[in-house]
C-alpha cells in the first residue's frame, strides 16, 4: 500500500503518489553493538526534554467534558510564541529540533576528528555537512555544480533530443515533469518495476493554478516574483512574457494533474503499460528513448506503471507542440527550484522568500546547520544518505530498553484490535478471516536497522554542496535501477530512523523509528497510560491505517487484493463516507474547511487508534494490576487521554494553517484530540462527561 506518515511537516511537496517502500520486522539491535558505536563516536548527551506528562498548564477554566484540547493546551498555546523561524511548534516540532540539534552537535564532532568516521556512511555525512556550512564555498562556486544539468537544458535545440534530456533529469534528482520511483509492484509484491507519475508543478497545488480568491492570488504573485528571481539570477530571459509562458506551460500541467484527494485511490494509480503501448497511447514523444535513459544501467523494462495516464498524455502533447525555449525556460526554472537551498543567496534566498515566507509564514529562516540537517536526511527521512544520519543518531540517542518496551506496546494494541475485528456486527466471517490474516501478518519496525548501508561507489565533497547534492541523486537512480525487475528486499530501510515521526509503509508494515521513541512520545521511566496514550495511540493508528479506505485494498502481503464481499465493502464505505462527511463540516479558519476526502485515511485512522490503544492499556493495567491507581490525583484512563492531547500541542501561523487544509492529508492537530475523544466512549466515562456535552458525540464515529 502507498506509505503514509504520522504527521507532515513544513514545505510538503507531493511529487508523486506516497511510494510503498519495503520493509520487515527489525531484529532486535544488541546491546553491545550500541556500546560499542557509542564508544567509536564519542558519547554526545542526549537532549534535555520536558517530562511525559506535563501537567502545569492545565486550564482552571475551560471543563475537559467542554474542549478537552483547551483544557491541556489552552494555556500553552495562550503563553508561546512561534518564533520567527516557525511556522509550527509543539511536541513534534520540539523533538524534531531536539534531535536535529543532537546530529548538529554529533557532526561537528565527526569533522573535527576525522578518526570517528569509522563506516562509509559517518565519512559521507561528514563531508556532505561540512559541504552545506561552507557558505563561501557555497557562493564562490556559483551554478558551477549544477551546470552539467543547465548546459543540457541550454543547448537543447531539437526536439527528439527532449525525451533523453527529461529522463536524464528526472535521473538528477529533477522531476520535471515526471516523477519516476522504482518499488514493489502493487499487485505482485514480490518484485519490483518502474513507476511514472505526475509531478514538475511550482504552486503548492494544481487548484492554485485555477482558484481566483485572494489567498492564491498572493501565492500567485509570490510564485512570479520567484520565477523571474530564479530565471534573472542564472542570466536567462526572465522578462513578463517570459514568465507568462512558463506559467501557462505549468498550468497546463495542472489542468491534467489530478486533485491530491483521488491520488489516494490505489486501484486508479494502477496502470500498466509496455513501452509500446505507453507510445501509442501517449503519442508525440518518444517514449521508447526516455525509458532507455532513464533505466540505464537496467534492461528496458517490458513492463511499467503510469500513476497517471491523462498526465503522462499532456506532456507527450507538449512534447510535440510547445517551442523549445519555452521547454528550455521550465527546465532550468526546474534545476533552479529544486537545487536553490544549497546554490548561492541569490537563489536561496529566493526560495525562502516564496515556499517559507508566503506558503507557510515564516518570518526568517531556521538555523542554518537544522536546514542542512534536513536537507541532507529529508523531512521524512527518505532521502538518498539519510540512513547515515540515522547511524549517528541511534548510536548516542536509543536504547534496546526502548525497542523492547515499544514492541510490548505493538503486541497489546495488535491484540486490541484482533478483538474488534471479531466483534463487528456488520462483517461476514470471511472477511473477517482475511482481515486477521492481515493483522496477523503486520510487521513491526522499530527504532533501526541492525545493519547499515555501505554507500558503495558514492564519494562526497566537503566543500561542494550542489555538487553533493547532484552526485547523490545520480547515485541513488543508479541503485534504483539495480532495484529493477528484482526481488523486492523486504528487510530494506528506507527510513532514517532520526526522524520524529512514524509511518504505515508497504508490504503490510508499520514504521516507528527511534526518534519518535522519546518523551513526550514514549518514556521507559513513565507508567503505561502515558506510553499507551502517546505512541501507544500512534501503534494503533499506523495499524489502521492498513484497514484505512486506502489500505484496505490491500491483502496480508501487501498486494493490491480485492479481498471483501460486495456487502462488506458496502458496509465500510457507509461508515468511510460518514467520517468524511463529519470532518469536512469542521472549519478550522473561516472559509477554510477540512478536507474530508483527503484526510480520510489518516482520520480514520485517528478514530480508530486512540480506542484500540485504550483498549491496548487495559490489557497492559491487567497485568500489572494497576487499573484504579492514580498518579498526580489521576486515573489511569485519565492519564491516557491527558497523554495523547499532550503530544498534539501544536501552535502555526495562518498562513501555514491555510496550506495544510488546502495540500495535506492530516487534519489540524486539535481536531485529532476532539473528534476522535469525542467519539469515542471511553473518554466519556474518563471523565464523566454526560449526554450533550461537546466531547461526547451525539452519533459516534465507528468504522473498526
Amino acid at each position: 500500500m502507498p506509505r503514509v506518515s504520522l504527521f507532515a511537516y513544513d514545505w510538503s511537496d507531493l511529487i508523486l503518489p506516497p511510494h510503498a517502500f519495503a520493509h520487515t520486522l527489525m531484529p532486535s539491535f544488541p546491546r553491545h553493538r550500541l556500546a560499542l558505536a557509542a564508544t567509536l563516536l564519542g558519547l554526545v548527551a542526549a537532549p534535555t526534554l520536558s517530562p511525559a506528562l506535563d501537567l502545569s498548564g492545565l486550564s482552571k477554566d475551560v471543563q475537559p467534558c467542554d474542549d478537552f484540547y483547551a483544557f491541556v493546551n489552552g494555556n500553552w498555546e495562550a503563553a508561546t510564541e512561534l518564533p520567527a523561524s516557525r511556522a509550527r511548534i509543539g511536541s513534534f516540532e520540539q523533538l524534531r529540533q531536539a534531535n536535529d540539534e543532537l546530529l548538529n552537535r554529533a557532526l561537528k564532532e565527526l569533522a573535527d576528528k576525522p578518526e570517528l568516521q569509522t563506516t562509509p556512511g559517518l565519512k559521507l555525512i561528514a563531508s556532505y555537512y561540512a559541504s552545506g556550512m561552507d557558505e563561501l564555498a557555497i557562493e564562490a562556486r556559483g551554478l558551477t555544480s549544477v551546470a552539467p544539468l543547465l548546459n543540457r537544458i541550454d543547448t537543447l535545440q531539437r526536439r527528439e533530443d527532449l525525451p533523453a534530456l527529461l529522463a536524464l533529469l528526472a535521473r538528477g534528482g529533477v522531476a520535471a515533469p515526471l516523477g519516476y520511483a522504482v518499488q514493489p509492484d502493487r499487485k505482485d509484491t514480490r518484485r519490483n518495476l518502474l513507476v511514472l507519475g505526475q509531478a514538475g508543478l511550482g504552486l503548492p497545488d494544481r487548484d492554485d493554478y485555477f482558484r481566483s480568491d485572494e489567498r492564491t492570488r498572493g501565492l500567485s504573485a509570490a510564485y512570479r516574483t520567484f520565477v523571474k528571481a530564479l530565471l534573472s539570477a542564472s542570466a536567462r530571459p526572465a522578462g513578463d512574457a517570459d514568465v507568462d509562458a512558463v506559467l501557462a506551460f505549468e498550468t497546463q500541467l495542472a489542468e491534467v494533474s489530478r486533485e491530491r484527494a483521488k491520488l489516494r485511490d490505489p486501484n486508479a494509480s494502477y496502470n500498466p503499460f509496455t513501452p509500446a503501448e505507453l507510445n501509442a497511447a501517449a503519442p508525440g514523444m518518444d517514449w521508447p528513448a526516455y525509458l532507455a535513459v532513464l533505466t540505464a544501467g537496467a534492461k528496458l523494462p517490458q513492463r511499467l506503471l503510469v500513476g497517471q495516464p491523462e498526465f503522462a498524455v499532456r506532456v507527450a502533447k507538449l512534447a510535440a507542440e510547445t517551442p523549445l525555449e519555452v521547454w528550455r525556460s521550465y527546465l532550468a526554472l526546474r534545476v533552479l527550484d529544486t537545487t536553490a537551498p544549497r546554490l548561492p543567496k541569490a537563489y536561496a534566498n529566493a526560495a525562502f522568500e516564496y515556499r517559507g515566507k508566503a506558503i507557510t509564514g515564516l518570518q526568517a529562516p531556521a538555523p542554518r546547520s537544522e536546514d542542512v540537517i534536513q536537507q541532507i536526511g529529508g523531512r521524512t527521512g527518505g532521502e538518498p544518505v539519510a540512513l547515515a544520519l540515522g547511524e549517528l543518531f541511534v548510536a548516542r540517542a536509543f536504547s534496546p530498553e526502548a525497542q523492547r518496551r515499544s514492541l510490548a506496546l505493538v503486541e497489546d494494541v495488535r491484540a486490541s484490535m484482533k478483538e474488534r475485528i471479531e466483534k463487528l456486527e456488520w462483517m461476514t466471517p470471511p472477511t473477517k478471516a482475511r482481515a486477521q490474516e492481515k493483522l496477523a501478518r503486520m510487521q513491526p519496525m522499530i527504532g533501526a536497522p541492525e545493519k547499515w548501508p555501505q554507500f558503495e561507489g558514492l564519494q562526497l565533497s566537503g566543500t561542494d554542496y550542489a555538487g553533493n547534492w547532484l552526485k547523490v541523486a545520480l547515485w541513488h537512480s543508479a541503485q534504483q535501477m539495480k532495484d529493477l525487475d528484482a526481488l523486492v528486499e523486504r528487510g530494506r530501510w528506507r527510513t532514517s530512523p532520526h526522524i520524529v515521526n512514524a509511518f504505515a509503509g508497504g508490504l503490510n508494515q508499520i514504521i516507528f523509528p527511534a526518534g519518535i521513541l522519546q518523551p513526550p512520545f514514549f518514556d521507559a521511566k513513565a507508567d503505561d497510560a502515558v506510553n499507551y496514550g502517546g505512541i501507544g495511540m500512534f501503534i494503533g493508528h499506523e495499524i489502521t491505517h492498513h484497514f484505512d479506505d486506502s489500505g484496505r485494498n490491500f491483502d496480508a502481503g501487501g498486494s493490491l487484493t480485492d479481498w471483501w464481499t460486495p456487502a462488506d465493502a458496502a458496509g465500510y464505505k457507509a461508515r468511510a463516507d460518514k467520517v468524511a462527511e463529519r470532518y469536512g463540516a469542521i472549519s478550522p479558519l473561516p472559509g477554510y474547511n477540512i478536507n474530508g476526502r483527503l484526510t480520510l485515511g489518516e482520520n480514520i485512522s485517528d478514530i480508530s487508534g486512540l480506542p484500540i490503544a485504550f483498549e491496548g492499556l487495559q490489557r497492559a493495567l491487567k497485568r500489572s494490576g494497576g487499573a484504579d491507581k492514580k498518579v498526580e490525583g489521576y486515573t489511569p484512563a485519565q492519564r491516557f487521554f491527558l497523554s495523547n492531547a499532550l503530544v498534539w500541542r501544536t501552535k502555526v501561523r495562518m498562513e501555514f494553517l491555510i496550506n495544510q487544509l488546502r495540500t495535506d492529508s492530516h487534519s489540524p492537530a486539535k481536531y485529532r484530540v476532539l473528534t476522535p475523544m469525542s467519539n469515542t466512549p471511553y473518554f466519556g466515562q474518563a471523565f464523566s462527561c454526560k449526554p450533550g456535552s461537546a466531547m461526547v458525540a451525539s452519533d459516534p464515529l465507528t468504522v473498526w
